[in-house]
């Protein structure tokens, strides 16, 4: 587990990148101070599936659906970790049941995946056409494309330990993922039923994408 940093304020109440992490530390604190020895602390990654309203997950199975050249961050090798909801869900209930407790990290899945292993999930799944450009983090970050935003999963150099945490505890207790081609379908399958206009809260459109892969093509 990491080394817990304390706030300099423990009365803040804004929750920004600076404190979201410290607040939710500060609440498993006050959690063991009031129930000590009897609490489930469960500290999930990114979580994707059906009806995520954040479109961190979402937005590559859709992007990868309609084919085409696809702008991908920086290379096909980078790690990710991230946990279906109902894999998540059904877990949480099983050791809520069972009355477990402590500490868990609780991401997926159990083997390595990467970005590349990710969109070509969402290739196969989807039958698209999609071909993926592997666009360098320097050049993204030059032309003012969001890590995490713009392009969903990709974390900077700085960043990339988020998505090297360790779960054998959670694997050991019985967490356990779905393939990763059924989330891809059933998150796609659930976009396609939003409203018509829903406006997408990450990734970026296919016109900003045109142009940075036209700006990438003509470099230097």
């Amino acid at each position: 587990m990491r080394p817990w940093v304390p706030l300099e304020d423990e009365t803040v109440e804004e929750v920004n990148g600076q404190t979201y992490g410290p607040l939710k530390a500060l609440c498993e604190r006050a959690a063991e101070q009031a129930m000590p020895g009897r609490n489930l602390v469960v500290r999930p990654g990114l979580i994707i599936g059906p009806h995520d309203p954040s479109d961190r997950f979402t937005y590559w199975p859709h992007r990868v659906a309609r084919g085409g050249e696809v702008m991908a961050p920086d290379r096909p090798d980078l790690p990710i970790q991230l946990v279906d909801v109902r894999d998540l869900a059904a877990w949480l209930l099983r050791m809520i049941q069972a009355r477990h407790t402590g500490v868990y990290n609780a991401t997926g899945p159990s083997q390595s995946l990467t970005m590349g292993e990710l969109l070509e999930t969402c290739k196969q799944t989807t039958g698209s056409d999609a071909a993926f450009t592997w666009v360098p983090e320097e050049f993204l970050l030059e032309q003012q494309v969001r890590p995490w935003i713009d392009q969903p999963l990709w974390l900077p150099k700085e960043s990339r330990g988020l998505f090297c945490t360790d779960c054998e505890k959670a694997w050991a207790a019985g967490l356990s993922f779905r393939p990763l081609g059924v989330t891809v379908r059933d998150t796609l399958a659930w976009a396609a039923s939003r409203p018509p206009g829903t406006a997408w809260r990450a990734g970026i459109s296919l016109d900003r994408e045109r142009d940075l892969l036209r700006a990438w093509a003509n470099r230097g």
